[in-house]
């Protein structure tokens, strides 16, 4: 996506298109197309609920966001990262999530063909 800042042609470094949906603005365009799925899930009955950007409070005053916190019809709560590129930072603090959360699920999620894949 091309954005101008005082009067400069800025591209993401890494390609991205920001979107929208219903008024929410997404990093990414499959930011947005994720929250159209779990929006479907969410009609089907498989997802009660989610929430966008979580927050997790890391060691050394840093902090993990989240793209999406999801509870699922059958008792799960996951938190869920839409991934296009991994970054150096985002693999730490991901390490570090993990490690002060052990109780919770963190899943990344990528594009796989038409469809997506988890990680954990």
């Amino acid at each position: 996506m091309t954005r101008f800042h005082s009067g400069r042609k800025v591209t993401h470094k890494f390609g991205a298109v920001r979107t929208e949906r219903d008024g929410i603005k997404f990093d990414s365009k499959a930011e947005g197309d994720y929250y159209d799925l779990l929006k479907q899930q969410q009609a089907a009955g498989q997802l009660v609920g989610f929430t966008r950007q979580p927050t997790f409070h890391l060691p050394g005053g840093t902090r993990y966001v989240s793209d999406f916190l999801c509870f699922w019809a059958d008792g799960r709560v996951d938190t869920r990262d839409v991934k296009g590129v991994e970054t150096e930072g985002f693999t730490i603090k991901w390490r570090e999530v993990q490690s002060a959360y052990p109780w919770m699920t963190f899943l990344k999620v990528k594009r796989s063909g038409k469809g997506w894949k988890e990680e954990a």
